[in-house]
């Protein structure tokens, strides 16, 4: 008679089980899915028991999430163009452009606010265009031409508020941004829903996974019949889009925007871009780990200011951030890539 075993055999006197290799890879999967929330986690206990009485308060999570919209938008703009293999160094600077356009046209030349949103929107999709031209049609490289035309939005947008901050008093337009819903300003919607539609267009929709194709291998995207140009110029013109889109939140929040400020927004954006490869998808740019890595780096920051750091933490954290994320996904995508 033969006694099969399920879960185990024997050899010998010891007993292994058939199981623990895969058992390993799940938990190692796990792990490399979650672990930053992990931290994130630890993160917020540690911050709760050294500061019991400022930190676990209403005041605090509500300045965490809802202070980060803006940026939310625009590291959203960057994963446009990451996850279609294509790199853009301009998105800040036509979030500038935006941001800089409406307070102007407004306040300085009388625009009615819903005319001057759309010349912004417009204005950033001009700034979109542009890169296409170079990038997409004449086939420059993205660094350079990006590079490039960071710079000149950012001179752009100085010479439009002729290099000084341009405020605007608008109530309905702030009530756009600030009014609560559950204790939320509305801005943190506006980003939450835009990863959510994100996230659905590149799991479950045709586009989405052209994108994703042409962003893992050109050439053979081109021939399994994909037009690759197409994707690559609507991965600009998107990430242009949200950019303007962000610099219109930020304005509608904060009532103002100085024109050279816009490059201040570049490393948080590409940080939490990175960060999120190493949540729910290991390796690969998403939506929802953007989400993630944005709430992870203002937890930490806001926690460390509630603390008594000064200003500086704020470069520390994410320049350090930056190098962690980029190191955690090149780590990630090499553990993938041997499983």
């Amino acid at each position: 008679m033969t006694v099969q075993h399920d879960q185990a055999e024997t050899v010998g006197p010891e007993t292994v089980d058939a199981t623990a290799p895969a058992r390993a890879r799940r938990r190692g999967a796990f792990l490399s899915r979650y672990a930053l929330i992990g931290v994130w986690a630890l993160l917020i206990v540690v911050y709760s028991i050294l500061m019991p009485t400022t930190f676990m308060t209403t005041s605090t999570v509500q300045a965490i999430l809802g202070s980060q919209s803006a940026l939310l938008l625009l590291a959203l703009a960057a994963l446009s163009t990451f996850v279609a293999g294509e790199f853009d160094l301009s998105f800040a600077s036509v979030m500038g452009m935006s941001a800089t356009l409406v307070p102007v046209l407004t306040a300085l030349h009388g625009v009615p606010i819903v005319l001057s949103c759309l010349i912004a929107m417009a204005t950033a999709l001009a700034c979109g265009l542009l890169n296409v031209l170079f990038v997409v049609v004449l086939e420059v490289p993205s660094l350079i031409v990006t590079l490039g035309t960071a710079s000149l939005y950012l001179g752009l947008a100085q010479l439009v508020a002729s290099s000084t901050i341009v405020s605007i008093s608008h109530e309905a337009f702030s009530d756009l941004a600030l009014h609560r819903v559950l204790g939320m300003p509305l801005s943190f919607y506006y980003g939450l829903g835009a990863c959510l539609v994100f996230a659905y267009v590149l799991a479950y929709t045709p586009l989405g996974r052209h994108v994703i194709f042409v962003g893992a291998n050109r050439d053979v995207a081109r021939l399994a019949g994909i037009d690759v140009a197409r994707i690559r110029a609507g991965s600009y013109l998107v990430a242009s889009a949200l950019a303007g889109l962000a610099g219109i939140v930020l304005v509608a929040s904060v009532g103002g925007f100085d024109p050279v400020g816009s490059s201040v927004y570049l490393l948080p954006s590409l940080a939490a871009v990175f960060l999120g490869t190493a949540v729910v998808l290991p390796g690969q740019f998403n939506p929802v780990g953007t989400f993630v890595g944005i709430y992870f780096l203002a937890t930490g920051i806001i926690g460390l200011q509630l603390l008594g750091f000064s200003g500086w933490v704020q470069d520390v954290f994410y320049g350090g951030g930056l190098v962690l994320a980029v190191s955690v996904a090149a780590v990630v995508r090499r553990r993938v890539a041997v499983s």
